[in-house]
């Protein structure tokens, strides 16, 4: 069942790469939305294929959300959270890392599940 999960939870790894590029505003993340904006992006993470455009509607949205530091923060750590003590494999934390490009996202570092929350 962990298994399973682990490509899930890998696509909200990318949303930590896409959130920490934005600009600070007002706004307020919740674990809620951050689930909701990526759940497209689960049976590509998990299993390949083509990118479904949904994926990519929800990682913009969430691109645009998450404005403020402690939204960056708020984003990251629920990510961290959702894929600690799971396994997953390279290929599907590849897939998750190659969800910004595919979506017309550039971001300066690669994502990991070593991310730090703190920056």
């Amino acid at each position: 069942m962990a298994t399973s999960l682990v490509p899930k939870l890998l696509s909200l790894m990318l949303l930590v790469s896409v959130a920490l590029e934005v600009e600070p505003a007002e706004a307020a993340m919740t674990c809620g939305s951050v689930v909701s904006n990526l759940l497209p992006c689960m049976s590509y993470v998990s299993t390949g294929g083509p990118l479904p455009a949904a994926c990519c509607s929800g990682v913009k949205t969430l691109y645009g959300e998450a404005q403020t530091s402690d939204d960056l923060q708020s984003v990251c750590k629920c990510i961290k959270s959702a894929v600690n003590g799971l396994s997953y494999s390279d290929e599907n934390l590849d897939r998750a890392a190659g969800i910004p490009g595919k979506c017309g996202l550039s971001i300066p570092y690669k994502i990991s599940p070593s991310t730090d929350c703190s920056k």
